[in-house]
C-alpha cells in the first residue's frame, strides 16, 4: 500500500442490511439513509448494493444529493428530507419525494408545481414531535388535511413522519414514548381520509428500542453502516469503512525536542515518532491532536502527539517495531469509530462523515 485508502467493505454493508431487514415485520418497508456521500463513503456505491438488497427507499438531506443517486440510475423513491426552496423544479425534473417542513415550503412547491404544470406529485410531511428542528406542529394537522384536499390535483400525500429525539437513551423512554404518542394522534387524523400513505416515525436506535412503533417504514442510517449507538448492537454490526494510511517518516526524539507547530509536544524522555500521510483535511481534526486520538500499528495503539497538521500526524511508535512504509490502521473491524471519536469527546457519525473527499475510496466487493 502506498497512500491513504478509504476502504468501503460491501459485504459488510449486506451483513448489516440484513440484520435490520430481520428485526421488521415483513410488511414494514425500509429506507436507507445515504445522504453525506453515505456516511462519508461513497453514497452512489453504498445505494447501488443496497439497492440489489431490495431496499424500499432511500433518504438524502439535499436535493443534489438525490440527483447524484438519479445520475448514477437508482430508480427507488427518494425522500429528501430538508428541500430548499430554490431547488424545487430541478427535485421535480428528477422525481425525488420532497418534505414538506413548513408552509412556506409547501406554498413555494405549490407555486413551483403549478408553473411547471406538474400533477399529483408525491410529498411527505414533516411533523415536530418534540425535536424541534423542522416540521409543522401536530396542532396543524387539520388545516394541512384541508389543504391537501383543496390541492388533490397537485398533491399526492406519499408519506407522514416524525423524527425522535433520543431514542438511543433509555433513560429518555417517557420522552420517546410521548414523541410517539403524539405521531400515533397524527396519524389517527391523516389515515382515514388517506390510508394508503406511508407513515414512518423509527430511526436507527428507534428500531432497535421501540419496535413496535414501526408503522409503515423505517429509516436507517449509520446502523447501515456498522454503528448501533449501543455497545451490545456494535458486536452484531460490522463496520463498513475501513480507513488505511502508510508511515512516511520515522523520528527520533530526545529529551526537550518539541515536535509539530506550535512546540505543541515536548519529550520527557528519548522517543520515537512516526509521520503518517493525513491530517485535518482529510477529516483528522485538531481535536485527536495531544493524546486524544491514535491509530493501530501492527495491532498497537500509537497515539497521536502535538497538534494535527493540514496533511500529517505524528504518533508516538516508541515501543511498536515499524519501518516506514508500513501500514497503518485508523478505523477499521478491531479499531472502532466509535471508539476514537468518543476517545476524543465526539461521536461516530461526526468523524465518518468528516473524512475528504480527497481520500480514495476502494470498494472491497
Amino acid at each position: 500500500m502506498s497512500e491513504t485508502v478509504l476502504e468501503i467493505h460491501l459485504p459488510k454493508l449486506r451483513h448489516n442490511y440484513q440484520f435490520l431487514r430481520k428485526r421488521l415485520a415483513n410488511s414494514t418497508k425500509l429506507l436507507a439513509v445515504v445522504k453525506a456521500f453515505g456516511y462519508g463513503s461513497d453514497s452512489v456505491a453504498v445505494a447501488k448494493c443496497l439497492a440489489a438488497c431490495g431496499v424500499d427507499y432511500f433518504g438524502v438531506a439535499y436535493v443534489q444529493e438525490g440527483v447524484a443517486l438519479r445520475n448514477a440510475g437508482i430508480t427507488q423513491p427518494i425522500l429528501v428530507m430538508h428541500p430548499q426552496q430554490h431547488n424545487l423544479e430541478v427535485l421535480i425534473t428528477h422525481k425525488l419525494e420532497p418534505a414538506i417542513y413548513s408552509q412556506r415550503i409547501l406554498d413555494a412547491f405549490l407555486t413551483t408545481l403549478k408553473a411547471t404544470e406538474t400533477t399529483h406529485y408525491p410529498i411527505h410531511l414533516k411533523f415536530n414531535t418534540g425535536l424541534n428542528r423542522l416540521g409543522f406542529q401536530p396542532n396543524h394537522t387539520n388545516q394541512l388535511l384541508d389543504l391537501l384536499n383543496q390541492n388533490k390535483n397537485l398533491l399526492q400525500l406519499k408519506g407522514v413522519y416524525s423524527h425522535l429525539a433520543a431514542s438511543d437513551d433509555l433513560d429518555e423512554e417517557s420522552f420517546t414514548q410521548a414523541q410517539l404518542d403524539h405521531f400515533e394522534a397524527i396519524v389517527q387524523k391523516i389515515k382515514p381520509s388517506h390510508p394508503d400513505t406511508i407513515f414512518h416515525a423509527l430511526n436507527t436506535s428507534g428500531v432497535l428500542n421501540y419496535a413496535a412503533a414501526q408503522y409503515d417504514m423505517v429509516r436507517t442510517g449509520i446502523s447501515l453502516y456498522g454503528y448501533g449507538n449501543d455497545s451490545a448492537v456494535d458486536t452484531q454490526l460490522k463496520p463498513v469503512l475501513t480507513l488505511k494510511t502508510v508511515i512516511s517518516q520515522l523520528h527520533s526524539l530526545q529529551k526537550g525536542d518539541s515536535l509539530g507547530y506550535n512546540r505543541a509536544f515536548v519529550a520527557t524522555d528519548s522517543m520515537q515518532t512516526a509521520t503518517l500521510p493525513l491530517g485535518h483535511a482529510d477529516g483528522i481534526g485538531r481535536i485527536y491532536g495531544n493524546g486524544k486520538g491514535y491509530v493501530w500499528i501492527h495491532g498497537q495503539k500509537a497515539p497521536i502527539v502535538g497538534n494535527v497538521c493540514m496533511d500529517m500526524i505524528m504518533v508516538d511508535v516508541t515501543n511498536i517495531a515499524c519501518n516506514e512504509g508500513d501500514a497503518v490502521i485508523v478505523i477499521g473491524d478491531n479499531e472502532s469509530a466509535e471508539a476514537l471519536a468518543n476517545h476524543a469527546g465526539t461521536i461516530s457519525y461526526e468523524f465518518i462523515t468528516g473524512l475528504s473527499q480527497r481520500i480514495p475510496r476502494k470498494l472491497i466487493l
